[in-house]
């Protein structure tokens, strides 16, 4: 366990914002006037170069940090972490790209506050914890920066209010860094939805399925906080991997939405049986009780009356899956393994590999050559999100995904917790566009 007091701090009010969101009061549904504006999501005012401060620069940080460097137009003020030797060795990367040295901010867990007040930026970005997803951004919206944060981007429906509002306030992004969105396979369905190959599409499904019992228990890392969810909340913690791509298939927030969800989720068990073969008798986290079931399973209708499948398992071994499947009337893609099934097309009742057709349906993103030889993680779709959110913050043109995205899937999150703990009752999913999505349009297949 770690020493650092900094960190042990940070853990600590983490735990706490966890523990908060736990006990569930009744959503506050204050009346809340449709939205008015035009008939598109937000745009600002393009920027020749882009100033950024990063929140948090472990794992996936340190992913965005070179990212960052790689683009042109970027230039990385300020870094901030809990830990000096994260956010030195951070500007240690600044430095080397040959930009000037960052500002360091390393003063504490809430530091962040006055990086977003002093520092001269136009995004920050954070890939902190969960529970300090929240508070990163609003500061910098307060601030008058831009905002953009790793997944899910808030734990409550209240906090997935508090961004809509901030953002709508200051009139500024704030946008979840979604990275499967940009996944070769997800775009390329998204082509043959746009395309017509599969006809209506009817039913998606979604997942997040990841044996992350060793880094739930870790002794750093997710480790350090990651675990604490599994104490508290019983739902899916992480639904927006895979349900964003199915979203953005079925044109959610733009010419339908999320209505309702139920979930229910399996026993607890996982954990506690890979604690009792891998720590030892004394450990002081054989005492933790898990309130996260292994397997969580929920349903969601839209308002134009299609159903998703969405499933979260963390406390199992099993390989790495997201499902990805969409059901049309005239055919459906289906992942993990990858998929087509195309009526007409295909061989009656069988597969073709989806290798097959990125040759005429490969999104125009994944036939950049610069794209495909950007491979800076999970295969590339890490490079692809963060260079789009920047040329569309350069080019002035609205965000691939935007604030109210962040929040209908995000709120998944509580909402299932919410449904588990009624024993599977429907709770009703806000609309956070106020009836924008009724006339925003789909996600454009866009280009370099």
């Amino acid at each position: 366990m770690t020493h650092d007091p900094a960190r042990r701090d940070f853990v600590r009010a983490g735990a706490a914002l966890a523990l908060g969101a736990a006990t569930l009061p009744a959503i506050p549904r204050p009346s809340r006037a449709p939205l008015a504006g035009p008939g598109e999501p937000f745009r600002a005012p393009p920027l020749e170069r882009v100033r950024v401060g990063l929140v948090g620069v472990g794992g996936m940080g340190t992913v965005h940090l070179e990212n960052l460097l790689a683009l042109e137009g970027v230039e990385l003020r300020a870094v901030g972490d809990i830990r000096p030797e994260h956010a030195e060795r951070a500007s240690a990367k600044v430095v080397a790209a040959g930009q000037p040295a960052p500002a360091l901010y390393t003063r504490g867990p809430r530091d962040f506050e006055r990086m977003c007040a002093e520092a001269e930026l136009d995004l920050v970005y954070t890939a902190t914890p969960w529970e300090w997803h929240v508070p990163v951004m609003l500061a910098a919206l307060r601030h008058g920066k831009h905002a953009a944060t790793e997944v899910p981007a808030a734990m409550t429906v209240e906090d997935c209010w508090a961004i809509v509002e901030a953002a709508e306030k200051y009139q500024r992004h704030c946008v979840m860094m979604e990275n499967c969105n940009y996944d070769r396979f997800e775009l390329m369905a998204l082509q043959l939805v746009r395309q017509g190959l599969l006809g209506e599409v009817l039913h998606g499904e979604a997942a997040y399925l990841h044996d992350l019992r060793a880094i739930k228990f870790a002794a750093d890392g997710e480790g350090l906080w990651r675990r604490a969810w599994s104490v508290t909340h019983n739902g899916n913690l992480y639904p927006t991997h895979g349900l964003g791509p199915v979203a953005n298939c079925m044109d959610i927030n733009r010419g339908d939405r999320f209505l309702r969800v139920t979930s229910m989720s399996s026993p607890s068990r996982g954990l506690q049986r890979w604690r009792e073969e891998h720590l030892a008798a004394d450990d002081p986290r054989q005492r933790e009780r898990y309130a996260l079931g292994d397997q969580n399973v929920s349903l969601i209708q839209t308002a134009k009356g299609r159903t998703i499948y969405l499933a979260h398992n963390t406390n199992n071994p099993r390989p790495y899956s997201r499902l990805q499947l969409l059901q049309g009337t005239k055919g459906i893609v289906s992942g993990w393994p990858y998929r087509v099934h195309i009526e007409g097309r295909s061989p009656g009742h069988n597969w073709e590999a989806a290798d097959d057709y990125y040759r005429e349906f490969d999104h125009p993103l994944w036939r950049s050559e610069r794209i495909q030889k950007m491979d800076r993680g999970h295969g590339g779709m890490d490079f692809l999100e963060d260079y789009r959110l920047i040329e569309c913050l350069r080019r002035g043109e609205p965000t691939d995904m935007n604030v109210y995205d962040a929040a209908a899937l995000s709120a998944m999150v509580e909402l299932s917790v919410r449904s588990v703990a009624r024993k599977g009752r429907p709770e009703e999913v806000p609309d956070f566009t106020r009836g924008g999505w009724q006339r925003w349009a789909p996600w454009a297949i866009v280009g370099e």
